[in-house]
């Protein structure tokens, strides 16, 4: 029976995956035209696995040496002789036919160690491969990162580069049909000193390599497809549009968190709808795993980003993307980010963007933040019977800002990130281990913010937003309202900053058309 796999490749006759034949077929064209090209996307993105697909399209109409960088060690990095040595043994262990001479030669250069064996040496015996081969030869290498900073891996890039313009001025020079090098960090964008002569003028190894434009992120389509072969076999009764539909909304199409959630619900023995979602992503979000692992550990590398995301998520700055930006780049390739139609950057995905609220606000309460012991200690009151009470969530938050930090005064600097960041330290004690939390993108902007609120089964849409007059508080209503169809819901909430020193603070009921609008004011 197949399963979800989160770990290593994903092979089609053991696990539930994505179909990735589309993608194959876009890369196919590329490798047809000739085109050396890198596949550089954030960690866990499917790459090992669409590598191993093109592999298997490939194999009739190519030779295809395909072979990964975690097999080098540090020291065969060490020097130019070592770094020959080691391709050496691994490319006659990555063909399926390597032409006898060439496999015998590359044999022996990797276990002499007598002689410093130069680049130009292994060129050598990639032309002769080229030569002798029955098909045109394809190279691929992934896991490139480890080599990048390495001067070694650098003027191997510069050697294949050379080799690839010579063949493009003369045809008849032996050159591999395609390179492809697959890792987090783009390749393209290195800069290097390419010859002596050039110490002056920094220059990109790889300023050859083709655009790289495939989108490998999951569709609804791509993810209905695998859960709908996952209910073929088990036959839940899941509406498998509404689950694939959710799972991306959450995930952003990340390809580790949809097969990881999908994973959680079937190893979890979860119910495939609402219920058994909320409670997957409940355990993602508070797990361990190499993915957060390695996002985390960039931000303490790199305190620049952490700030970067910190303004974003919790000071309301909105960055327009520029590739020229450092730290912008950054966070793109390493899929923090994303960029949107309007040319600038959110953070990539719900599942993200709450567990860096959850770090930023646990930072906060370290700090000593006053309003998260508030709801910390007043938790008892806000859940009666299992249930989240969200009247009594908006009344005890208004009290308890009070208490903090006194009325709000007219003309007091005051912004409706201000107002989301001092309500979520508040609501993540009390929904602690049992809810979840996210802030929906439909609707963030600068006066207005919608935090949905899943809590046993239950959901809970309030609206947080600066008072700026009636007519926009009731076009806020209208919007709500219109929010609260969307979900399916009757009844939704409202927190409203106010200004006004004549404003009547405190909690009232509002009909809304056909809904039920509860409005806290502060």
């Amino acid at each position: 029976m197949r399963r979800f796999n989160t770990t290593g490749l994903c092979v089609p006759r053991k696990h539930y995956m994505v179909d990735v034949s589309g993608r194959v077929a876009q890369i196919r064209v590329m490798v047809d035209a000739g085109d050396y090209f890198c596949v550089n996307r954030p960690r866990q993105y499917g790459k090992t696995t669409l590598l191993a697909a093109l592999e298997r399209s490939l194999a009739e109409a190519y030779e295809v040496a395909s072979f990964s960088f975690q097999r080098l060690s540090y020291a065969d990095f060490a020097s130019e002789a070592a770094f020959v040595r080691a391709l050496c043994r691994n490319v006659p262990k990555a063909c399926r036919t390597l032409p006898a001479p060439v496999a015998e030669r590359m044999i022996e250069v990797a276990r002499d160690r007598q002689v410093e064996w130069v680049m130009g040496d292994l060129f050598d015996l990639f032309e002769e491969w080229v030569e002798q081969s029955g098909q045109p030869v394809v190279l691929i290498i992934d896991e490139v990162d480890s080599a990048t900073s390495n001067q070694v891996f650098l003027d191997f890039l510069a050697r294949l580069r050379d080799q690839y313009l010579l063949h493009e001025k003369d045809p008849s020079y032996p050159a591999f049909q395609s390179v492809i090098l697959a890792g987090v960090t783009d390749v393209k964008h290195l800069k290097a000193r390419i010859r002596p002569e050039e110490q002056a003028r920094p220059n990109s190894p790889w300023n050859i390599a083709a655009d790289f434009k495939v989108d490998m992120s999951f569709s609804v389509a791509d993810v209905a497809g695998m859960i709908a072969d996952y209910e073929a076999d088990h036959a839940t009764g899941m509406d498998v549009d509404v689950m694939a539909a959710e799972i991306v909304a959450w995930t952003g199409g990340y390809p580790f968190l949809a097969s990881r959630i999908c994973q959680l619900v079937d190893e979890g023995g979860l119910s495939w709808d609402h219920v058994g979602l909320d409670a997957a992503v409940k355990s993602l979000l508070v797990e361990s795993n190499t993915l957060f692992e390695s996002l985390t550990g960039k931000l303490e590398a790199y305190p620049d980003l952490r700030m970067l995301l910190r303004s974003i998520l919790m000071e309301g700055e909105r960055l327009p993307y520029s590739p020229d930006h450092d730290g912008i780049a950054q966070l793109v390739m390493y899929g923090f980010v994303r960029r949107t139609s309007d040319n600038s950057v959110r953070v990539a995905n719900r599942i993200f963007e709450t567990r860096l609220y959850d770090l930023f606000i646990l930072e906060d309460r370290i700090a000593g933040s006053r309003v998260y012991r508030e709801g910390e200690f007043g938790r008892s009151k806000f859940v009666r019977g299992g249930r989240l009470d969200m009247c009594s969530v908006l009344e005890g938050f208004r009290e308890a800002y009070g208490r903090v930090w006194g009325p709000i005064e007219e003309g007091e600097h005051f912004s409706e990130f201000d107002g989301r960041r001092q309500f979520l330290l508040f609501l993540k004690p009390i929904i602690n281990g049992t809810g979840n939390y996210y802030i929906e993108a439909q609707t963030r902007d600068q006066t207005r913010t919608d935090v949905v609120v899943d809590y046993a089964g239950e959901q809970f849409v309030v609206e947080l937003k600066v008072w700026y007059g009636r007519a926009r508080h009731e076009e806020g209503e209208e919007q709500l309202r219109g929010y609260l169809e969307h979900f399916g819901l009757d009844v939704g909430y409202m927190l409203s900053f106010n200004f006004n020193r004549h404003k009547e603070p405190g909690l009232r009921r509002v009909v809304v058309g056909d809904k039920v609008l509860w409005e806290e004011t502060i």
